[in-house]
């Protein structure tokens, strides 16, 4: 654990050193879980934004996107279920004075549980070698076993209480485990209530006449209530989906890990209409195609378990997170939701107008139901970055910091290197930034010793390093730097765009799906 949190403090350094994240107002002394995105880390978001766009929409025919207001008629919260509903469990530490959301507090200390099985599993491996089974030990080892029994006893009676509203129990079940507060190790807790999370503000020039708003606290409800202006100006055919990113706003009691858990974040997802009755079989297709899309970027795939809910919710017949492997331990990435009809029944009932589909295959009309695919986008950023980062002790002893994105995720793509700054040898380099710029994120660097600047490029993510010297004056041919391998090979100039492309271009990474 104690590695973990290292870890997570050299990813937070290493994103503000390198432009990717700043703390949000930060001359002011910053804004608690608000943060802006530098230089590097805006170029970063929108390739992963992209990467989603051109999967989930430009290659499925039958799923286009909108853009969806911020703003929102405020009968949509009520129909949605936010104004009554939107709410977490809150309980506060009388001795600290510090504010916890109390089922976060319990999964925490089931986390500890999940920490202990991978210590039981390391000292395994290191102990057996190549002879270990995994999964053979995982289903065997009665100390493993009994750990899993205890998290798994933990979450079902927090999934009940919570479900049931028995918040009185929530406060029993983090007594008896004896949870503390992280910070101050006390134990004297409040009673458990709930909190609503949306932020509230007005539409109107005067106080008598405002109409009472809210940030919207999701954006699938922009694209339940445009499901008709989509499907008939679109002749949209069932099954088919509507795609959205964008903002999205929630006070959360207890922001924290980063831009893990901001106030102010970006979704990317997608509702999916189907014919009622094809839920189960449309729910299993999704998960598999959404976990194909994590698995192409090649980060690991065991970092990606699912994880089904054991609380459903009201108008959910099935749902489960892709999670993925953190810092901090294993955490929801992505949601993949079945929510029957609820939500376009919903806004029926509360607008008084249909939203139905007219089936000219069975020549009637039905309200559809609702297949959901949700990621934070904020959270898949975090996701690639903090396990991209990576410290490396070469074979002369050396150690090196390299952040080893997927290079089609990555802000940069190649940096040119002049050898010296003389001898026309930035000249040549400043033409080959001109050649490549309109295909390719590509920056110009001039500065220090080659080996120095190979290092700031490891550090920032460029996957490759172009390096012009005085035989490219002869023969036009340059030295091209691979990042995480630091090999390099002679090249025609020629030749650079073709080979960048090769490794960057988006379609060479689908054909992973």
């Amino acid at each position: 654990m104690a590695k973990q949190n290292d870890h997570f403090k050299k990813v937070i350094a290493h994103a503000k050193e390198y432009g990717y994240v700043f703390p949000s107002s930060e001359v002011y002394d910053g804004l608690s879980a608000v943060y802006d995105y530098g230089q590097n880390g805006v170029e970063l978001k929108n390739n992963i934004r992209e990467y989603w766009w051109k999967a989930m929409v430009q290659l499925h025919d039958n799923i286009v996107g909108i853009d969806a207001a911020i703003f929102m008629h405020p009968t949509t919260w009520k129909a949605s279920g936010h104004v009554d509903a939107f709410n977490d469990p809150l309980i506060d530490n009388k001795d600290s004075k510090k504010r916890y959301r109390a089922d976060v507090l319990v999964e925490d200390h089931v986390g500890k549980l999940d920490a202990k099985i991978e210590k039981e599993v390391a000292k395994a491996a290191k102990r057996f070698g190549d002879a270990f089974d995994k999964a053979q030990f995982l289903a065997t080892n009665p100390r493993v076993l009994k750990y899993k029994e205890q998290g798994e006893k933990i979450l079902k009676r927090l999934g009940r209480s919570l479900e049931n509203e028995d918040l009185a129990d929530v406060k029993r079940l983090i007594e008896e485990l004896a949870i503390a507060d992280p910070e101050t190790g006390s134990r004297n807790w409040t009673d458990v209530k709930q909190f609503n999370l949306m932020f509230g503000t007005k539409l109107g020039a005067s106080a008598d006449s405002a109409m009472d708003l809210y940030l919207r606290p999701e954006t699938a409800q922009g694209i339940f209530v445009n499901f008709l202006n989509v499907q008939k100006t679109g002749r949209m055919k069932i099954p088919f989906g509507i795609a959205q990113t964008g903002k999205a706003f929630r006070n959360e009691i207890v922001a924290r890990q980063f831009i893990f858990r901001m106030r102010e974040f970006e979704q990317m997802e997608m509702q999916f209409f189907i014919k009622p009755g094809t839920q189960k079989e449309w729910y299993d297709a999704w998960k598999e195609t959404r976990l194909k899309w994590h698995h192409s970027l090649g980060m690991g795939e065991e970092n990606y378990p699912f994880h089904d809910h054991e609380k459903l919710a009201h108008y959910a017949d099935a749902a489960c997170d892709i999670e993925f492997r953190f810092p901090f331990g294993f955490k929801e990435l992505e949601g993949i939701h079945s929510r029957t009809d609820f939500d376009l029944s919903s806004h029926e009932k509360h607008s008084g107008k249909k939203l139905q589909y007219f089936d000219p295959e069975i020549n009637e009309s039905y309200t559809p139901y609702v297949l959901e695919t949700s990621i934070g986008l904020d959270r898949m950023f975090l996701a690639v970055f903090s396990n991209s980062l990576t410290e490396e002790t070469l074979e002369d002893g050396s150690a090196r910091t390299v952040l080893k994105l997927p290079s089609v995720l990555a802000p940069t793509k190649v940096a040119v290197l002049p050898l010296v700054k003389k001898d026309g040898l930035p000249d040549v380099a400043k033409k080959i930034v001109e050649e490549l710029k309109w295909d390719f994120k590509v920056i110009y660097d001039e500065k220090d010793a080659v080996g120095r600047r190979y290092r700031r490029q490891d550090a920032n993510g460029t996957p490759f390093c172009i390096t012009v010297d005085h035989q490219t004056l002869e023969d036009d041919t340059v030295t091209i730097r691979h990042r995480d391998t630091m090999e390099q090979d002679r090249i025609e100039r020629s030749q650079v765009r073709g080979l960048v492309k090769d490794e960057v271009d988006i379609r060479s990474w689908f054909k992973k799906m």
